[in-house]
């Protein structure tokens, strides 16, 4: 693999990357924008989000961009005249919102949780819930230890989650209506902590990891395939750029999550050539 570069740098934290109409889209939580960058590092503030963090992104097949407005718990949808639309409310599905995939018929989980571990609360209550194109929303999966990236497989048949504090990638099987069955490990990733993840055509997860300071590419079962180190946390990464073959990286100093809303700009948007495309959703 060649070395990694940096594409764009003075972010707050970046997170939620999708590869969308030949740019890199990302969410820059605490600074409430959704950023767009091309390869050249050419990059623009599309819109606003009214939240603070989390917030994440993707898009209905019609070229709508959902936003997960995470603390209050709903899920906008982004009209082509640039206001924002309530697309489904979730509060009484959990407490706070973070991470979207959209299927190729519109149907979009998003994962969350009531969860406060300094309170005692039990650190695997977190959800996947489904908002289906007609607005109805029902849980299809609980028992998540802290839900961070999701990804959809080519064939539209599984749904893989990171499961950050159960160290491990998670899968389901996707039912015709949208359900989720067979719940399985995937992958146990031993001392990862997994955060945004990407899938590959040699059918290899990309995870980011936060306190390791690294991306890693394994297999199902586990295996690793490569590590990326990097001088920061590495939050999500997304694979994009001509042909899916480049690999961004969105990585900041780890503070604490009391410091995720300073005044601290030194995240960045890294790439690196990967060894495979990138396939599914997002």
């Amino acid at each position: 693999m060649s070395e990694l570069q940096t594409l764009l740098g003075g972010l707050a934290f970046g997170e939620s990357p999708r590869w969308h109409q030949d740019r890199l889209w990302f969410a820059n939580w605490g600074t409430r924008q959704i950023v767009a960058v091309d390869l050249a590092g050419a990059s623009e503030v599309v819109t606003h989000i009214p939240t603070t963090l989390p917030y994440s992104i993707d898009w209905l097949p019609d070229g709508r961009m959902l936003v997960v407005s995470g603390r209050e718990a709903r899920l906008l949808r982004l009209e082509p005249d640039g206001s924002l639309a309530a697309h489904a409310e979730l509060p009484k599905f959990g407490g706070v919102f973070n991470e979207i995939v959209v299927d190729s018929w519109g149907n979009a989980y998003v994962n969350g949780a009531n969860l406060d571990p300094s309170a005692g609360q039990d650190s695997a209550s977190g959800v996947v819930v489904l908002v289906r194109p007609d607005g109805s929303v029902r849980t299809v999966a609980d028992r998540i230890a802290f839900g961070n990236g999701m990804v959809i497989t080519a064939d539209g048949a599984t749904l893989i989650v990171a499961e950050s504090w159960a160290n491990q990638l998670t899968a389901f099987d996707i039912g015709a209506d949208g359900s989720l069955t067979n719940r399985r490990v995937w992958a146990d990733l031993g001392d990862g902590f997994p955060d945004g993840i990407c899938l590959d055509a040699d059918n290899a997860v990309w995870y980011a990891d936060v306190p390791n300071q690294r991306c890693v590419r394994v297999l199902e079962g586990g295996q690793v395939l490569q590590v990326i180190d990097v001088d920061r946390g590495c939050f999500a990464c997304m694979l994009g750029g001509p042909g899916r073959r480049t690999l961004f990286i969105l990585a900041s100093v780890w503070r604490g999550f009391e410091h995720m809303a300073d005044e601290a700009r030194d995240g960045q948007l890294l790439t690196v050539q990967a060894p495979a495309a990138g396939v599914g959703r997002p």
